[in-house]
């Protein structure tokens, strides 16, 4: 069976380094894939190339959205790519800090919209109506993610894991088949740490997306994943389900620095 993400060979050269060598990786609809290793592994490199940040220098990058054909990315710009059902929150928080909480869901939306240049200038009925559908929408997600009650706040002003949450809100406005979270709990404490897993598991059980994340934080990684891809070097080492993946030798000599021993 097809997967919503079904990516091939996928190398990665940078002048003369191999930041990705052959990477093959699936993920069907209604998972909770990870993908792990250690940093300066080729996580985020990865990430990057899916969602056409970057132009894989070889290989296959194919994606299927609900509502649509299975259609190849490379070389799509990543706007297109966000259109077709493909999203992502970042390593490092990218939000519009002096927008409001509200504001920065809003304008995720943009790639859902149907009104031009015309439209705005002049509004005709059927514009002012799709405005309000953007701030019912946006202000639903809030309140989904639990941030209905800061949603006139300036994004700056909201706790570290608000922001966290605010990204994955974001992100979720484009109406995604495929959520990307690199990294979303790094900072955490372990009560937003857990709030931030359940958050994952309703996302996927309760809107039908299917999720890849990268996590360093392994207790979350190996309670929420149904499967996981291990990377080191640049290169895929492993992948199975969490009890395949914590007994390989492969893996604990990648994250301990020594062999494992029978």
């Amino acid at each position: 069976m097809g997967g919503v993400l079904d990516v091939t060979a996928v190398s990665m050269n940078f002048g003369g380094l191999r930041a990705l060598n052959e990477v093959d990786m699936q993920v069907k609809s209604g998972e909770i894939v990870a993908l792990i290793g250690p940093n300066g592994a080729g996580k985020t490199t990865f990430f990057n190339c899916i969602t056409s940040i970057y132009a894989p220098t070889e290989g296959e990058v194919w994606f299927t959205p609900k509502q649509g054909a299975r259609t190849r990315v490379n070389g799509m710009k990543p706007n297109l790519v966000t259109a077709l059902g493909m999203a992502r929150t970042f390593q490092n928080i990218r939000l519009f800090k002096n927008m409001s909480v509200l504001e920065n869901v809003m304008i995720a939306r943009h790639c859902r919209t149907r009104a031009g240049i015309l439209g705005a200038l002049f509004r005709p009925a059927a514009v002012r109506k799709e405005e309000r559908e953007i701030v019912e929408r946006s202000y639903e997600l809030l309140k989904y993610i639990g941030l209905h009650r800061s949603y006139n706040e300036q994004a700056c002003n909201l706790p570290y894991g608000a922001q966290r949450r605010l990204e994955i809100a974001r992100a979720l406005a484009t109406d995604p088949t495929l959520l990307l979270l690199d990294e979303p709990a790094a900072g955490m404490n372990p009560q937003e740490t857990e709030s931030l897993k359940h958050l994952v598991q309703k996302i996927r059980d309760e809107m039908d997306i299917a999720i890849l994340l990268i996590e360093h934080d392994m207790s979350m990684v190996m309670s929420l994943s149904e499967r996981i891809y291990v990377m080191e070097y640049g290169c895929l080492i492993a992948q199975g389900t969490p009890a395949e993946v914590s007994m390989d030798p492969r893996v604990i000599k990648a994250y301990l620095g020594e062999e494992a021993h029978a």
